[in-house]
């Protein structure tokens, strides 16, 4: 289906898209929270300002949605406009990009899927939990 947009207009509009705090960020930082942990949100001085960061144990927590950030994109990714295809492509790779520019600095990066808190929430928060207790 063809986007009715032209291309300046769509990314004038997805530019304007700043979700932070969305309903699976929130659900991390209140299980947080409720667990007496001290954390920052979306530090913007860090690679790809991460949603969670502990800046004494030097980890930092992504909480991304399955489909904005591409999970196992390549087995849907043919039902998408080429436009679409290209945006999650380009989402993956700087995601990718923001990992390494983390661990070269010395931090320990944890990637936390949508579908992963939404089946088993204990899982998710134990590993953020024991990969800060761990530093």
């Amino acid at each position: 289906m063809p986007d009715h947009m032209t291309k300046e207009q769509r990314s004038r509009a997805m530019k304007r898209v700043k979700l932070r705090n969305g309903s699976i960020e929130r659900v991390v930082h209140q299980e947080l929270r409720a667990r007496n942990f001290k954390f920052q949100r979306h530090v913007r001085s860090l690679p790809g300002s991460p949603d969670i960061v502990f800046s004494g144990s030097r980890v930092a927590v992504f909480v991304d949605g399955d489909f904005w950030h591409g999970w196992r994109l390549p087995a849907w990714e043919r039902k998408l406009s080429p436009f679409w295809r290209e945006k999650l492509r380009a989402n993956r790779k700087r995601d990718q990009r923001n990992f390494r520019k983390l661990r070269s600095l010395g931090w320990k990066v944890v990637r936390v899927w949508q579908h992963q808190l939404t089946e088993d929430r204990e899982a998710c928060m134990r590993r953020i939990i024991q990969t800060v207790s761990s530093t």
